[in-house]
């Protein structure tokens, strides 16, 4: 049984940092998988933010290029993502899961930027 625990959201101020953690279990298979982060604001659909190969290819959407990093450790089964220069559409519930949304969604991790 796969299970995807997010962590590290917060509330922050427009202009600030967090990092998000996404750690897997329950998968043998972790390095086929392009792991990505999504994300769904209040009212809004689910959408993906950034991805990442298991060779380290990227993937940004427009409105976080330049601002997010992804990264991963596939010997941890963990993906991070880095994310500066937050604004206030960041606000969202942040979601990690294959590029295909093959895993259980898990709880998500709540990310606030507000002044």
């Amino acid at each position: 049984q796969v299970q995807v625990v997010e962590s590290g959201g917060g509330l922050v101020q427009p202009g600030g940092s967090l990092r998000l953690s996404c750690t897997t279990s329950g998968t043998a298979d972790y390095n086929r998988w392009i792991v990505a982060w999504f994300r769904q604001a209040l009212g809004a659909q689910r959408e993906m933010v950034a991805s990442i190969t298991f060779l380290h290819n990227t993937y940004y959407d427009d409105s976080v290029q330049g601002r997010f990093t992804i990264s991963r450790d596939s010997t941890k089964k963990t993906v991070w993502l880095q994310m500066n220069d937050l604004k206030v559409e960041d606000t969202a519930v942040y979601y990690c899961n294959t590029q295909t949304m093959r895993w259980p969604w898990g709880q998500g991790t709540q990310v606030t930027v507000s002044s």
